[in-house]
């Protein structure tokens, strides 16, 4: 039997999602989850052998917690379900090493298919998500990213200076760095453009 994790912060989407695997003879939904760190703990806990995984989600979202599953050396196979055929999203989620990444609207006979051939160690990735993730590249670099995931997060230059040792001055310079490469006006649309091609 293939034990599966459901994370997925629409409740009416998760208990469909849910109800459908279940009617599967080999398939069993051991757990249904609305957010990322739920997601985490539940992995840890509980040892599926897949976990099925929205991407925005409260707390963490789906690929930060690829991310930390891929430093822990989980055994959990994880499948990214998605809405959004965001380049950015689909490189972070291979560097994860999530063994699926499909779109939300596929039939589910084809969903149950692919999570019998993901514990079978195949990587399953739809072609449009795979197609639209080579358009266009991340042009902001390891630091640029970590700050303005925290600018995104409301935190003022002093803040983050604090939390990450530099000056403030150099935490301007690089918003300023980010502001010019994206070509925007200011940090509340750099965080929206770098947000919407899945930078952050």
């Amino acid at each position: 039997m293939i034990r599966v994790i459901i994370a997925e912060d629409q409740r009416m989407l998760r208990g469909a999602l849910g109800a459908l695997l279940n009617l599967e003879d080999d398939i069993e939904v051991i757990a249904e989850v609305g957010n990322g760190e739920e997601a985490f703990k539940s992995i840890l806990s509980l040892q599926p052998d897949v976990c099925l995984m929205d991407i925005e989600m409260p707390i963490k979202t789906g690929l930060d917690v690829a991310e930390e599953l891929k430093q822990l050396g989980s055994p959990c196979k994880i499948i990214i379900l998605t809405t959004f055929a965001r380049p950015g999203y689909f490189k972070r989620a291979v560097n994860a090493g999530v063994h699926g990444y499909l779109l939300k609207d596929g039939p589910s006979d084809e969903l149950a298919e692919t999570i019998r051939k993901v514990t079978q160690g195949k990587r399953e990735y739809a072609p449009e998500l795979v197609f639209g993730s080579l358009q266009e590249e991340n042009p902001l670099t390891e630091r640029e990213r970590e700050i303005m995931k925290l600018v995104a997060e409301g935190k003022t230059a002093k803040e983050i200076s604090a939390e990450l040792f530099l000056s403030s001055g150099t935490v301007r310079n690089y918003i300023s760095e980010v502001i010019n490469k994206l070509n925007v006006k200011n940090r509340i649309e750099a965080i929206s453009i770098a947000q919407e091609k899945g930078w952050l």
